[in-house]
């Protein structure tokens, strides 16, 4: 087994995204998609969620939760934060503060996560990097029926990835739709691990 190939784990990217392309409004603002409401997406968060076993960020993720949460969401999931600075810590979070490639630190979240998945949460530039290392497994991607014009991409590649494999779809009422894509890669280690 290589890289990103713990039994059972599964590096996945779960974010939603504008119709045309994007995680957040200027600003990181994320007013637009906090107006659909979080009901018609709870079963299906929850399901995904139930199977995390540890989370990965960035900084303007990890402000914009202690910014925006009264209490910290992941009390009990190890989380990665690839930042440079010190930042504060919420009571009770088990935050481990990275910087470097997430090539660097992703051994230490495969043993975290264990046989559950690890979870990029927020800005597309972190997952590009997991993207871009080989790394991603997994792209769920739940499109909304609104357009932003601008702000921050879904996932700034350097350059054209593989062709993703669509694995699955879901629609919700209101309009948005799960996509789900498996990377070419993580199909390839399976099909090897099998062998």
């Amino acid at each position: 087994m290589g890289v990103g190939t713990v039994a059972g784990m599964t590096t996945t990217y779960f974010v939603a995204s504008s119709l045309d392309g994007f995680v957040a409004a200027p600003g990181d603002d994320l007013d637009w998609l906090l107006r659909f409401g979080f009901a018609p997406f709870q079963e299906q968060f929850d399901r995904f969620f139930a199977g995390v076993g540890a989370v990965a960020m960035g900084s303007t993720t990890y402000e914009w939760l202690l910014a925006h949460d009264e209490t910290w969401p992941y009390p009990d999931l190890p989380t990665w934060v690839f930042t440079s600075r010190h930042l504060p810590v919420p009571a009770g979070a088990e935050v481990h503060f990275v910087s470097g490639s997430v090539a660097d630190h992703h051994a230490d979240l495969e043993r975290a996560a264990g046989p559950r998945e690890l979870w990029v949460v927020g800005g597309g530039l972190l997952a590009a990097q997991y993207q871009e290392a080989g790394l991603l497994d997994e792209l769920r991607v739940t499109v909304m029926p609104i357009a932003l014009g601008a702000g921050s991409p879904l996932l700034p590649v350097a350059a054209p990835t593989p062709v993703f494999d669509l694995v699955g779809t879901t629609t919700f009422d209101g309009g948005a739709v799960e996509l789900r894509y498996r990377s070419s890669a993580a199909a390839h280690r399976e099909a090897r691990s099998d062998a």
